[in-house]
């Protein structure tokens, strides 16, 4: 599946998700809805997964955790926030950069209006 294809079933999970649960919730109950959404939708999925880092030639180790990794291409991190910040856009173009994945959405269930409470992030896609 192409990084496209999976989005488009990683938003539909996320409706699902959403219409099942509403807003309200902690992030890591969302987190494992989705996981068993996108299982049932035949999705290859990793919850918390670690990204290393290094500083300067030095290892630092897993220092970040994605919250979902889909099909080994796609980054789902989820917020359960009165409103998404400039830091949690940051945030997900951080993963992105440092795992050289190309797609990943931001998806904050705390909201009324779903449709535009995710948000897909594109790098060199």
């Amino acid at each position: 599946m192409t990084e496209n294809e999976i989005g488009y079933k990683v938003r539909g999970a996320c409706f699902n998700v959403y219409n099942v649960l509403g807003p309200g919730l902690l992030e890591s109950a969302y987190e494992r809805a989705l996981l068993v959404e996108m299982q049932e939708a035949g999705l290859q999925v990793k919850a918390q997964v670690p990204v290393t880092m290094s500083y300067k030639g030095h290892d630092l180790g897993d220092v970040y955790r994605i919250d979902i990794l889909v099909e080994n291409k796609v980054i789902v991190e989820i917020k359960s926030v009165e409103k998404l910040e400039n830091v949690h856009y940051k945030q997900l173009h951080t993963y992105l950069s440092l795992t050289g994945l190309k797609l990943g959405y931001l998806v904050n269930f705390n909201t009324d209006d779903m449709k535009n409470s995710i948000v897909r992030y594109a790098n060199k896609l």
